[in-house]
């Protein structure tokens, strides 16, 4: 019984099913073409057999249409008619004429084969036939294809001419050769059955590796990979898995990173609120400063979740909201915005694209206004804050260049993570370090990106580089309402 069950189990292996409906695809396959082709050969022996034998029995009844017209018959007359076409047969390798005359055996063309010979009552049958027969004689040892035609004057049978093709030796010969075909295709489809196995083990190793792969992969290990070998479609599966398995490691390593910079970012005004709670009950005269300063820190954490919100939503389809805007206008509207910040820049606007773009108006205002407060959180009173816009090569360009302290080499390959701060002449500017990460994310579900430009000393200029027309999909149904709709100016175009 258990050999039984471990013999059901092993054809759950997608290996022994594969095969195993190989091998009897192949057998029947092979077996039924063999089956087709011997009754082939059979039907073309006996097509050939009675071909042959019907042009006997024709040349028998033309001879024999003079004798069928005469009223009165001899005995001399049909022997003589049988001596007559013996005579003009052409003797053909295992074929026989015989005739017989009023009931008897009269002569053949050749000696009777041994077989006929001891078959005295198939010789009766033939000498007694009063209508023609064509019959096959098939056994084990025995393959005769014979046609008898009675030679009939008035009503009465008056002598038989039986014709008769042996094609046993054709038969045996073609039998055994099918024979032998067999046996040499049961050795090689179970050479090829053999080779199939190894063949389709090497085949589906990479399935194995994957589930060993997928079996050692766990949350604290995710490095992994299946290794790939060849261009076939399971490779092609391999390799899309092993990117699957990046990106997962990726947003896995991402998850990790961001619980440890929000939990560093949150731990700050969590210890400064809980230390003033803990000293309010020792210095209740500080409570208006204290109250003031955990107020502060509370508004600074409700805009770092805020912050930290904006940048999750970025992933998701519903995240712009995309109409048709023009661009000079909105330049405009956002340069006014930006000097209401602070009057001590030197604010200026340097161009403006006279060409409409379809983007998230609320969203782009956003992303300036994130690089206008880092360009005011970098420089010092008289500094320049330039403002701008254009449109190239079916692309809109808008910059936010400012002459401040400028960003260091290192630091500008990393400015656009999550929680980077620039660092100049070790110090570190405040802020939560989100406003770049935000302004990258939002030109991207735009189709676009930001480009710096900087030296430390001569400032930086910041590019949002986005299509006039964005590939993307968004949802058309409006989650958050511009601010700057109230003020629709018809475009300068």
């Amino acid at each position: 019984m258990k050999r039984v069950s471990e013999w059901l189990m092993s054809f759950r292996n997608l290996r022994t099913r594969l095969l195993a409906w190989y091998f009897l695809l192949a057998v029947s396959t092979t077996g039924i073409a063999i089956w087709v082709t011997r009754q082939i050969y059979c039907d073309r022996l006996y097509s050939q057999a009675e071909v042959a034998l019907n042009k006997e029995v024709e040349r028998f009844q033309r001879a024999a249409e003079p004798l069928a017209t005469q009223p009165l018959i001899r005995q001399q007359d049909v022997a003589a008619l049988f001596d007559h076409v013996l005579a003009d047969y052409v003797p053909t390798e295992n074929e026989w004429v015989v005739t017989f005359v009023d009931g008897q055996f009269y002569r053949s063309s050749h000696p009777l084969p041994d077989w006929l010979q001891g078959d005295p009552d198939l010789m009766a049958t033939w000498a007694s036939l009063e209508t023609p027969q064509q019959q096959r004689l098939e056994d084990a040892n025995q393959n005769v294809t014979y046609l008898a035609e009675p030679l009939i004057v008035g009503d009465e049978a008056v002598g038989v001419f039986v014709t008769m093709r042996d094609k046993t030796i054709a038969y045996q010969s073609g039998t055994g050769a099918i024979r032998l075909v067999l046996k040499v295709s049961s050795a090689v489809l179970g050479g090829f059955f053999v080779v199939a196995w190894i063949t389709a083990g090497r085949l589906l190793r990479p399935l194995r590796l994957m589930n060993q792969t997928a079996r050692q992969i766990t949350e604290s290990d995710m490095s992994q990979r299946i290794p790939t070998q060849g261009s076939d479609e399971i490779t092609a599966v391999t390799i899309t898995l092993n990117d699957m398995l990046d990106r997962l490691q990726g947003a896995f390593d991402g998850q990790q990173e961001f619980l440890s910079d929000i939990s560093h970012e949150l731990r700050t005004p969590i210890t400064v609120i809980q230390g003033q709670l803990e000293t309010l009950a020792y210095r209740p005269e500080k409570q208006p400063e204290t109250i003031a300063l955990i107020t502060n820190e509370l508004q600074q954490m409700n805009r770092l979740v805020n912050d930290l919100l904006l940048l999750t939503k970025a992933e998701r389809p519903d995240f712009l909201i995309l109409k048709p805007e023009d661009l000079d206008w909105l330049t405009e509207e956002l340069y006014l915005k930006a000097r209401s910040l602070t009057p001590d820049r030197n604010w200026r606007l340097e161009a403006k694209g006279l060409y409409p773009a379809t983007l998230d108006r609320q969203r782009f205002s956003q992303a300036v206004m994130n690089l206008v407060q880092n360009a005011v959180r970098h420089t010092q009173p008289g500094d320049v804050i330039a403002l701008g816009s254009a449109v190239t090569d079916d692309h809109l360009r808008f910059w936010v260049r400012d002459t401040g302290a400028g960003i260091a080499p290192a630091d500008q390959s990393r400015i656009f993570d999550r929680f980077a701060r620039a660092t100049n002449n070790n110090r570190q500017f405040e802020g939560a370090g989100l406003g770049l990460s935000i302004v990258n994310a939002i030109a991207q579900a735009h189709d676009g990106r930001v480009e710096l430009s900087s030296s430390l000393g001569q400032g930086a200029t910041f590019t949002l580089i986005m299509p006039l027309e964005p590939t993307v999909h968004r949802s058309e149904t409006p989650e958050h309402e511009s601010h700057f709709d109230c003020r629709r100016q018809p475009t300068h175009r």
